[in-house]
């Protein structure tokens, strides 16, 4: 992101610039390499890693994929404009990454399933379902994540497949903490932050023309309950009820049905993995707060003018928009403060972030589309063509999230986390609703749950849509949506959304017809030790799917016998290269994988006692950890 401010410092030193040279040789190198390995020729390869991962690396990875630009721009951004209370976003996680490793991924695994319109399908039947969760979940994907990260100073990286994360995971909470005490003591110590960031006030409002704007002085004073995690339940920024129980029905959308997330579990090699993989990550999430939030509060003491701005004309000097500039919180303290050379560590250490999280969402969204959309178009595709039409649909959703961006950089008063949990909030809560009800009712039936999404649809379209036309609004140029419509708190909505999605998807299904226990077998928490056969409720068209995947599969190997290998040697080496980046292999054609044959050999979810005993134990004691960091800062 660019700072316009007159004391801008510039990356124009040799030690930055080539640190950050480096790092792209050393990514494109490895992406490189990663397109020569075999495994990635079949969809299985190819989206979950052959499912061999162990817990740090499912850790790590988990951390990774959540952890983006979004969150060093937003989270400090929202810091410096209201105080910590932005950091219960990222301590909610640590109670809901348990949901994840020990209630939902276990019936996950049991289903055999790749992504979790999949899932749906085998729980409820039909296909209205899986496709309203495909398309929806692309839409998130584009419009809270992909131009969210973009916006965040980082459109012209391209995805790089295979790239190891976890040695920059690793870098960066190292390099991260190694600047966030830099920061600290160029304030003073945690104490003077606390006296310093409540008179943090911009010297150059006095210059606003009083006939054009209407100030009050809480437009640039700092809240007075900055150090609070828990707020007023109605004139609070972030609420208490919405904090506590809001946050943890979006969270529960995000950690436990989002494929980003998801994915990563669905890899490890045995559930055990899994959970300490989600202790792993948990403990990962209480770092945000001091490494994100606190150093965003910094910046504010250190440059109030520029980052705590209030007249419109300035702002838009200094970051591009006028309704406020404190999304540069956490790029100024990078540009200022660190010296030549780890300020370009820094910055690539940040790119690395923002990498990974692209990376998982580029892979998870074209395993959604391909998997979920392109195969009912297509049920014949093979490998290579589900991997090519992946790839294409990821520049497709690239040049969507630019063209959304100008919307990104106004929206909820220029906070960007707000605007990512904001249309979270909307649209979110009527999935976790039915995935919920799904996997722990098993009397929900596939009408319910249907007529609930719809229902949570439209009533949360109801408050998004009039919301973006009337704009959200700032202090100095409040919005002119009617308060019966915008006035409720997004998290507030959140609760209520989700409350009457659960009422309508109950009521529908007690009215309707309930699905047999055969088809239930391993899909809902009650009978993931079930050892009955399970008939699914579309095994007709799974089964023609299979047909035509034999069918296509039988074609291609006649075609290979009758001469076509002889025709591939003749490529060039051109071609063979653009051939790896497809997905394909050299010298021959990998065999076509039939998915659905791949998800037949379903994941044991035993454990052995021992290790269970040490995984659960661990979870009481992050919880506790939770607890106390919760109760410290309320």
């Amino acid at each position: 992101m660019e700072v316009l401010s007159s004391d801008k410092v510039t990356i124009n030193n040799p030690a930055d610039i080539t640190i950050i040279v480096g790092y792209f040789i050393m990514v494109i190198g490895v992406g490189i390499w990663a397109m020569f390995r075999t495994s990635r020729g079949t969809v299985g390869g190819y989206f979950l890693a052959g499912r061999t991962m162990t817990w740090w690396p499912v850790g790590a990875s988990l951390f990774a994929s959540n952890i983006g630009s979004g969150h060093f721009v937003g989270l400090a951004g929202t810091g410096a404009a209201s105080g910590i209370a932005v950091g219960g976003f990222e301590w909610n996680a640590l109670f809901i990454v348990l949901l994840l490793g020990w209630l939902f991924v276990p019936v996950y695994l049991t289903a055999g399933v790749i992504t979790m319109p999949q899932y749906l399908k085998k729980r409820f039947g039909g296909t209205r379902i899986s496709l309203y969760l495909s398309v929806i979940s692309l839409f998130l994907y584009i419009f809270t994540k992909i131009s969210v990260d973009m916006f965040s100073g980082a459109v012209f990286i391209q995805q790089a497949l295979g790239w190891n994360i976890y040695v920059a995971v690793i870098t960066l909470l190292l390099i991260t903490a190694l600047y966030t005490v830099t920061a600290f003591v160029e304030v003073g110590g945690y104490s003077a932050l606390l006296d310093q960031y409540r008179s943090a006030t911009p010297s150059n409002f006095s210059s606003m023309d009083p006939q054009r704007y209407n100030i009050s002085p809480q437009c640039y004073t700092p809240r007075q309950d900055a150090f609070s995690l828990l707020r007023n339940p109605t004139t609070g920024d972030l609420p208490w009820p919405g904090v506590v129980f809001g946050i943890a029905i979006v969270g529960g959308w995000y950690w436990c049905t989002d494929q980003v997330i998801v994915q990563r579990c669905l890899a490890a090699s045995s559930l055990t993995h899994v959970k300490a993989g989600c202790i792993m990550c948990g403990y990962l999430k209480l770092l945000p707060m001091f490494l994100m939030v606190f150093p965003g509060m910094i910046s504010r003491v250190l440059y109030p003018d520029e980052v705590g701005c209030v007249v419109p004309e300035e702002c838009k000097r200094v970051c591009g928009t006028e309704v406020g500039c404190s999304n540069i919180a956490y790029p100024k303290l990078v540009v200022s403060i660190m010296p030549n050379g780890l300020r370009g560590l820094m910055l690539a250490v940040m790119l690395a972030a923002l990498m990974s999280s692209l990376a998982s969402i580029f892979n998870s969204s074209s395993t959604l589309f391909t998997m979920d959309i392109w195969t009912r178009i297509r049920p014949q595709a093979t490998d290579r063509e589900l991997i090519i039409v992946g790839r294409v649909w990821v520049l497709c959703i690239v040049a969507i999230s630019i063209c959304w961006i100008p919307v990104v950089q106004v929206a909820q008063s220029g906070q960007l986390f707000d605007y990512i949990q904001s249309v979270s909030s909307y649209l979110a809560p009527p999935i976790a609703s039915v995935f919920f009800l799904a996997v722990f009712v098993k009397r929900v039936n596939e009408t319910g749950a249907f007529w609930g999404l719809v229902g949570g649809l439209v009533m949360g379209l109801c408050r998004m849509l009039p919301e973006f036309w009337f704009g959200t609004g700032s202090c100095i140029f409040p919005s002119h949506c009617p308060f019966l419509v915008c006035g409720i708190h997004y998290l507030h909505f959140a609760i209520i959304l989700f409350f009457c999605t659960s009422v309508l998807v109950l009521v529908v299904s007690y009215c309707t017809q309930p699905i047999d226990d055969r088809h239930l077998h391993r899909l809902v928490f009650s009978l993931r030790h079930s050892k009955e056969e399970r008939e699914d409720l579309d095994w007709e068209l799974e089964e023609k799917g299979r047909k035509a995947r034999r069918e296509a599969g039988e074609r291609r190997r006649e075609k290979n016998s009758s001469g076509a290998v002889a025709e591939e040697e003749e490529k060039s080496g051109i071609c063979h290269l653009v051939g790896r980046f497809c997905g394909s292999s050299s010298g021959s054609q990998s065999h076509e994988t039939d998915v659905p044959e791949e998800q037949e050999n379903l994941p044991d979810i035993s454990e052995d006692p021992v290790w269970k005993f040490t995984v659960d134990a661990n979870a009481l004691v992050m919880m506790a950890v939770a607890v106390f960091a919760w109760g410290y800062y309320a």
